[in-house]
């Protein structure tokens, strides 16, 4: 059947939460470079659908092209181990331990934050002509787009924290519900349509994603935005990165594992006498 019971793909999720423990580092580092090259990429052209159509709508509608593109290709994202990781752990997996979830969590940080970035320098490099102009109208967007999500949110002080951490959360309610979505369906269309749903409303929320900043940000300072790289990482990448940690654990991984594995009716075989 096209549709998977819930009970059926979270058995699913915690298998893969296995391989990806288990996964070699090289392998680790390749996909998950792969996938923040291909998500900045799809988060360029939703900035530029924004700036061209001025309907963020459009955007939104069109952006979950990109996950759902890295996601059919095998490729990691850090918001998707936080949740597949520790089911793992969580349901005793041979060779599975939180040492192991600590080492892919670093590895996938470090290969979606290389990627994003090469793809921030490829981006900034087509919006300027190779640093010789001034930055396109999208270019100059998305410089304001540093400054507003950095130092805008300084102005409030730890208020201004707390509101990235809880937008991080409601971040990777929505985006892991989108890896979980990956294995609701046995077909390419049913995967795609329930990936994209979730993705396109926390990209229209403007819920703050941890690999989206991994280039928006770097590309705003390269197009002149007035902001420094420590008002990056602590007014942003630190508490987006916690908040879709929290946001991805308890709304989507604990919720499902607790109420589909650990409740889950076992069947009991009869033997006939």
């Amino acid at each position: 059947m096209a549709y998977l019971a819930p009970s059926e793909f979270v058995t699913k999720l915690i298998d893969a939460g296995e391989s990806k423990i288990l996964m070699s580092t090289k392998d680790t580092l390749i996909r998950a470079y792969m996938a923040g090259a291909t998500l900045a990429l799809a988060a360029a052209f939703a900035v530029t659908i924004n700036v061209q159509t001025g309907e963020p709508l459009a955007g939104a509608i069109l952006f979950p092209v990109g996950f759902c593109m890295l996601y059919l290709l095998g490729y990691d994202l850090l918001t998707g181990v936080f949740v597949l990781c520790p089911l793992a752990v969580w349901d005793k997996r041979p060779g599975c331990n939180w040492s192991g979830v600590m080492r892919n969590w670093g590895l996938v940080f470090t290969g979606n934050f290389a990627g994003a970035l090469t793809t921030a320098l490829l981006m900034a490099i087509y919006w300027t002509y190779g640093f010789s102009t001034e930055p396109s109208e999208v270019g100059a967007k998305l410089a304001g787009v540093g400054v507003s999500r950095t130092v805008g949110y300084s102005e409030y002080g730890m208020a201004g924290w707390l509101t990235i951490f809880v937008r991080g959360m409601l971040c990777n309610w929505m985006v892991s519900t989108g890896v979980v979505g990956a294995q609701i369906s046995t077909t390419v269309t049913g995967k795609v349509v329930a990936m994209w749903m979730p993705i396109m409303l926390f990209f229209y929320m403007v819920f703050e994603h941890s690999i989206v900043n991994m280039f928006l940000f770097p590309t705003a300072l390269m197009l002149g935005g007035d902001f420094t790289i420590g008002d990056y990482f602590w007014w942003n990448e630190i508490p987006t990165v916690l908040g879709n940690l929290v946001g991805g654990l308890t709304f989507t991984g604990l919720m499902l594992y607790t109420t589909h594995v650990r409740t889950n009716p076992k069947r009991v075989v009869k033997i006939a006498a």
